[in-house]
C-alpha cells in the first residue's frame, strides 16, 4: 500500500453509526470527536428547534425578503446554485455560498477570514455585515428583537431555549439558536460512508479507482472526514497576476504571499453544490479540477473520470431529505 494511500485511510476516518452522547449529553455521531461547542451555548432540543425556525424566517432581513435558507437550500446541500447571491438591496454577492454539511467541525467558517471560528460569530456576517450587505440588519438588531417579540410563539420558544436569560430575545440569542441548529446539519450516510464502514459493494469499481487516484493527488488539501484541511491555498500559482482579483486571505493578513489564497472547501455533497471555487467561476466538477493546474496536468483521462465518479459517492440523499432540517410546518402546536 502506498504512503499516500495509508495517509488517506488514516485521515478519512468516516465510520459513522449509532449516535453516542457528546458534550452535555448531546447525541453526536459515532466515529469522530464531538465538535467544539461554546461553553455559553450548550446544545439543547429547544435551542435547535428555535434555530430551525429562525433559519427559515425572512424577518431576519430588513425588508422581509431573505432568510438564511434563501441562500442555503437543503436540496443543494445548503448551497444555492448561483455563482454569488445578491443582497436585499441588490448589492452583488462577493463570494460563492458554501454548503453547510458538517459545518460544526469546520476549523474556520469563511472563504478568506481565518478569524471566524464559531457559528455564533459567523451568523453576524450575513445578518449585519456591510461588505457586502446581505440581509441588511446592521444597526437594526433591535428591530429583529421587536419583530420576534410580537410573536407569542417565539416568546415561548426563547423562554424554553434560554431559561438562564429569562427568555430574553436579542441578537445574541438569535445567533446562538441559529448556531445550535446548524450544528445538527450532519451528513454521514453517503455511499462513501457506507463503503468506509465495510460495505464493499457501496462503490463501483471505477469509483474505487477514483478514491485511490484522489488519495494520490488530492488528499494533501482535501483530507479528513469532510475532505478539507481547513487551510488556505492558492490553487492557480501560475496565474499571471493573482492580485487582479479577490485578494483572499491577504485582505486579513496584509501579506503579499497570501494574495489569492482561500480556504479549502469540504467536498461532502459536492455534486449538489455547483458552481465551485470562491467566486463560483467553475460551473462543473471537471472545470474545478482543471483550475487546480498543478494537479490537473498530471491526471490521466482515466483517473480524471474516476475521480469525478468517486466524488459522486459523497452525495448524501438522507441529509438533503432530512425533515428535521427542512422548513418547519408548525411551531408551538400551531401550523405555520
Amino acid at each position: 500500500m502506498s504512503r499516500g494511500r495509508r495517509l488517506w485511510l488514516a485521515v478519512a476516518g468516516l465510520l459513522l453509526g449509532a449516535a453516542i452522547a457528546g458534550p452535555a449529553g448531546w447525541p453526536w455521531p459515532e466515529g469522530r470527536p464531538a465538535p467544539r461547542v461554546p461553553a455559553d451555548n450548550r446544545m439543547s432540543a429547544a435551542k435547535v428547534e428555535l434555530g430551525r425556525r429562525l433559519f427559515y424566517d425572512a424577518d431576519l432581513s430588513i425588508d422581509g425578503s431573505m432568510s438564511c435558507a434563501t441562500c442555503h437550500v437543503q436540496r443543494r446541500a445548503f448551497a444555492d446554485g448561483n455563482a454569488t447571491h445578491p443582497g436585499v438591496h441588490g448589492d452583488p454577492g462577493r463570494r460563492n455560498v458554501p454548503g453547510l454539511a458538517n459545518i460544526a467541525w469546520a476549523k474556520s467558517l469563511t472563504w478568506g477570514d481565518p478569524r471566524v471560528r464559531t457559528l455564533e460569530a459567523q451568523v453576524l456576517i450575513p445578518v449585519t455585515g456591510l461588505s457586502p450587505v446581505e440581509m441588511g440588519m446592521n444597526g437594526k438588531e433591535g428591530e429583529i428583537a421587536a419583530r420576534l417579540g410580537r410573536d407569542a410563539c417565539y416568546v415561548r420558544m426563547f423562554r424554553a431555549a434560554f431559561p438562564e436569560a429569562d427568555g430574553r430575545i436579542d441578537m445574541a440569542g438569535v445567533a446562538k439558536a441559529l448556531a445550535a441548529f446548524q450544528r445538527t446539519m450532519i451528513s454521514n450516510q453517503s455511499p462513501y460512508d457506507r463503503w468506509r464502514s465495510g460495505r464493499r459493494d457501496a462503490l463501483s469499481e471505477i469509483q474505487q479507482q477514483g478514491e485511490r487516484a484522489f488519495a494520490r493527488r488530492c488528499v494533501a488539501c482535501h483530507a479528513g472526514p469532510d475532505l478539507s484541511d481547513g487551510r488556505f491555498h492558492r490553487i492557480e500559482p501560475e496565474a499571471d497576476d493573482p492580485s487582479a482579483g479577490d485578494p483572499g486571505l491577504s485582505e486579513i493578513t496584509g501579506r503579499a504571499a497570501d494574495i489569492g489564497r482561500f480556504r479549502t472547501p469540504g467536498l461532502r455533497n459536492v455534486a449538489l453544490t455547483a458552481p465551485y471555487l470562491h467566486d463560483g467561476s467553475a460551473s462543473t466538477v471537471a472545470a474545478a479540477i482543471d483550475r487546480h493546474a498543478d494537479i490537473a496536468r498530471r491526471l490521466s483521462d482515466g483517473d480524471r473520470r474516476a475521480i469525478e465518479a468517486f466524488l459522486d459517492t459523497l452525495t448524501d440523499r438522507v441529509f438533503t431529505g432530512d425533515r428535521r432540517l427542512s422548513l418547519p410546518q408548525s411551531a408551538c402546536g400551531v401550523e405555520l
